[in-house]
């Protein structure tokens, strides 16, 4: 198991500031960012743009991720705990009872095909 770590990197330091427009605007302009195993506790991360990012052991705990798409991202090994999920798209491949399992109880999520 992977302890949630703080990177150095720019695009993910925007996040830890609450700057999500800052965010979604680099990765449109073409920066890229690696979220794998990062500390994303507690921030407010609505309109988040994570289309086809690797997220594997990202911490998502008590964040707030109301209305992202997840859908095509990796998500294997990140824990929802706590956090905010209504209007949330996932991978198909995430079971509901999965997911609800990370929110409620903070297992880490496991994409079927990795069962």
């Amino acid at each position: 198991m992977t302890t949630p770590q703080i990177s150095q990197d720019p695009m993910y330091l925007m996040l830890r500031d609450d700057n999500v427009e800052g965010f979604n605007q680099a990765r449109e302009s073409g920066q890229s960012c690696d979220l794998t195993g990062c500390d994303l506790r507690g921030l407010d991360l609505r309109k988040l743009n994570v289309s086809g990012m690797d997220l594997t052991d990202t911490y998502f705990r008590g964040s707030d991720l109301r209305g992202i798409d997840f859908r095509g991202c990796q998500l294997g090994g990140s824990s929802l705990a706590d956090a905010k999920i209504s209007g949330c798209y996932f991978p198909p491949e995430l079971s509901a009872e999965e997911i609800r399992l990370s929110v409620t109880m903070g297992t880490r999520l496991r994409h079927s095909s990795n069962m």
